[in-house]
């Protein structure tokens, strides 16, 4: 049967100036992608073709973009879709504004006593409710290896979460889910991480504290290792993983461990032995 939607999205596809080179480009530009399957790649393209052409990404004074820069970041951006059904998962926003380097943000917090404290906060990068996602150039740069850092994917987490309402760590769970079990999972890394740095504010926690600022930082935080450490995360807060596998109906400890057993690159070197 004659689809107009589908219609659409392949002459969006055909006539994006995206091409099988430039696409190859950048799946060897980032390695979080590597061990995707033929589908998976092809799709994650589509994706990220079709992501550039409802998003509109504005390059202040200072960022050079070209259009495998633009890819690169749009395939990022669509790697936590790439299992779930296209149901307009980043609607609210229509832009990404990218910055030469980190920004000063404004800050305002009211504290128990109701005294408001304002200030200014050094980010890399800020997910607006009905507003842009902001991007430090140097971070989307630094984003796409198994080094538990994603820019990307961390703001977007934040857009999944606003899906809701207000951030909060609870993104819209899919029908087989229940929210008790994530509820427990969440709350109860979080809770101790945050016992640990209350026991020491200078301890080196598993994964990145700024997890512990609240429940929302918390789940970009770990959705970001989710990608990018897998290991990492699964070791650290099993249950934490487990439902973020559920949620995004994605592996990527696997897929790791698959690359880790399988591809050259992936597998370790005794530097002693080596001589």
């Amino acid at each position: 049967m004659w689809s107009l939607r589908a219609w659409r999205r392949r002459r969006i596809l055909a006539r994006a100036p995206y091409d099988a080179a430039m696409w190859q480009a950048v799946l060897d530009h980032l390695p979080i992608l590597d061990g995707l399957d033929q589908q998976e790649q092809q799709r994650l393209f589509e994706r990220a073709v079709l992501f550039l052409h409802h998003k509109r990404l504005t390059a202040l004074p200072g960022v050079d973009l070209s259009l495998q820069d633009r890819l690169c970041l749009a395939a990022m951006a669509e790697l936590p879709l790439l299992h779930l059904a296209d149901l307009d998962w980043y609607q609210g926003f229509h832009e990404l504004i990218l910055y030469p380097d980190d920004f000063l943000s404004p800050q305002r917090y009211r504290d128990g006593s109701g005294i408001e404290h304002e200030w200014d906060a050094e980010h890399s990068g800020e997910a607006w409710q009905h507003g842009p996602v902001i991007l430090a150039w140097p971070g989307v740069q630094a984003s796409g290896g198994w080094d538990a850092y994603n820019l990307v994917i961390h703001e977007l987490a934040h857009k999944l979460d606003m899906l809701g309402g207000d951030a909060n760590g609870l993104p819209p769970l899919h029908r087989n889910m229940h929210i008790e079990a994530w509820a427990s999972a969440m709350q109860n890394a979080y809770d101790e991480m945050n016992r640990q740095l209350d026991a020491d504010p200078d301890t080196e926690t598993a994964i990145d504290p700024y997890a512990a600022e609240n429940p929302a930082e918390f789940f970009a935080v770990t959705s970001e290792y989710f990608f990018t450490a897998p290991d990492l995360l699964h070791t650290t807060y099993p249950e934490v993983y487990a439902q973020l596998a559920l949620f995004y109906r994605q592996d990527p400890l696997v897929r790791l461990q698959h690359l880790q057993r399988n591809h050259p690159d992936y597998q370790e070197v005794d530097i002693e032995t080596k001589g």
